[in-house]
């Protein structure tokens, strides 16, 4: 397949000429007087369908000259993605990649899908942004949409009302301050403003979403964290009524922590908090950002549960925009009725653009036969994790997740494994401590997670 970039640009000229000068370098005869460490990482690449870039390779040139000019917030490597399409990313050497991380549980419609894009072109050249000083057709239109369809899922049953802004982190955010705004009316005095999360949790990086993440790794360059936070135990039934109690408005919680290592919580423990909650008059958050919008097979992944365990708040973002930037938290009447004008806002939040592409993915991930295949290409997931697992057992511990949001606990450093497979033509991230995590776009296919696998095994082979 031919690498398509956009024409009539500096970037895309550069890239070009890099293109040429390097394929012409690569086809070239080598030199038959290498030193043998240098012929065998020649030989090794030459083995490797996607071995990574070198420094004389477009990517690296690229990458070199851009990383001068950006804070060094992120560790990546070399490779270069300029194209995507359904399950796969090209790169800037047109080489093809398997993408099981669909931009960490963002392209729950995988890359590029045809009719986002003529919807955005389409919208692009009719309004893009306004400011919420005035009405546009789109916000009221998807928050509507995300309560019927909360409601009709079996999720939140008193879904009431919807506040759209541009980011997990952002609408996080909101749930915290929304939280505090609801213990400030419960309790005038002010004394009621402590919040709940829990540890292996992970709700954002702005300060407020900071603090209700406890790991030192993000807040300690940042402290100190915003006061009132307290962190407990995931799924310790008998530690809630001291966690939570009369002085608490909040509690944030994932109802499978992504970021902390795809762990689940049970039907009990969410149940035994959200009644707490209700003990206490705290507004209970469920932060759906990643394991949300049908990864689980159904449209939340607390629609299992009954009314009782049912939160006050949702948080939405990732797959909510499938790659355009947005946030949305959903709240009941509780909350909702307590939040008055000027008590919250955002510029861009809830603009046309951003509002009209998510209420079309809604549209489609709220799909039931969508949700049934999820549930259906988990399984086959879990099929091979569970092949893999009798295959390298001193290796993979434990399988965690439900649907397509899915870990593997290893019992060593998944780093080298991750390079092995990018190489190899499959992409995977990490989190948690030595979990592999899987969050493939919703719409793969069985025979693309079934290669996959296959190549899975082949990275785990050439690692131990």
């Amino acid at each position: 397949m031919a690498l398509r970039l956009p024409r009539h640009t500096a970037l895309a000229s550069s890239i070009k000429r890099l293109s040429v000068r390097y394929m012409a370098t690569a086809t070239a005869t080598p030199a038959s007087n290498l030193p043998s460490q240098v012929q065998r990482s020649i030989d090794r690449d030459a083995s490797l369908p996607n071995p990574d870039p070198p420094a004389d390779s477009p990517s690296s040139t690229l990458t070199t000259q851009h990383l001068k000019h950006m804070v060094a917030t992120y560790s990546r490597p070399s490779v270069m993605f300029v194209r995507g399409e359904g399950s796969y990313l090209w790169d800037l050497e047109n080489r093809k990649y398997l993408d099981f991380t669909a931009g960490i549980a963002v392209n729950g419609l995988g890359h590029s899908d045809p009719a986002l894009a003529r919807l955005i072109a389409d919208q692009a050249s009719t309004l893009l942004h306004t400011s919420n000083l005035y009405f546009n057709p789109w916000t009221g239109a998807l928050s509507e949409l995300l309560v019927q369809k909360t409601v009709q899922s079996g999720a939140m049953h008193d879904a009431a009302s919807v506040f759209v802004c541009n980011s997990g982190s952002e609408a996080n955010e909101a749930a915290i301050k929304f939280s505090r705004k609801v213990g400030k009316a419960l309790d005038p005095t002010g004394s009621k403003y402590g919040l709940v999360s829990f540890h292996g949790s992970f709700h954002g990086r702005t300060m407020g979403s900071l603090s209700a993440t406890p790991n030192p790794k993000y807040q300690e360059p940042f402290s100190p964290m915003v006061p009132g936070f307290k962190y407990g135990t995931y799924n310790d039934i008998e530690a809630i009524d001291e966690l939570v109690t009369a002085e608490t408005c909040g509690v944030i919680i994932e109802p499978i922590q992504g970021e902390g290592g795809v762990n689940v919580a049970t039907d009990e423990f969410l149940i035994a908090l959200a009644k707490r909650c209700r003990e206490v008059g705290a507004v209970l958050t469920y932060d759906e950002i990643q394991c949300g919008l049908s990864r689980t097979g159904t449209l939340w992944a607390h629609s299992r549960l009954p009314k009782e365990a049912h939160p006050d708040i949702i948080t939405s973002a990732k797959a909510l925009g499938n790659g355009f930037p947005i946030g949305a938290v959903i709240t009941n009447a509780t909350v909702s009725d307590k939040i008055k004008v000027g008590d919250h806002g955002t510029t861009y939040g809830g603009n046309p653009m951003a509002c009209r592409i998510a209420h079309h993915v809604v549209e489609r991930l709220a799909n039931t036969t969508l949700q049934e295949d999820v549930l259906a290409k988990g399984k086959i997931l879990e099929e091979g994790f569970d092949h893999l697992r009798r295959q390298f057992p001193a290796l993979i511990k434990e399988v965690r997740g439900r649907g397509l949001i899915l870990g593997l606990q290893l019992t060593q450093d998944p780093s080298p494994i991750i390079k092995a497979a990018r190489e190899r033509g499959l992409l995977i991230i990490t989190c948690g401590t030595n979990t592999l995590r899987f969050v493939p776009p919703l719409t793969i296919t069985d025979e693309e997670i079934r290669a996959g696998l296959r190549i899975l095994s082949d990275a785990i082979q050439a690692t131990q």
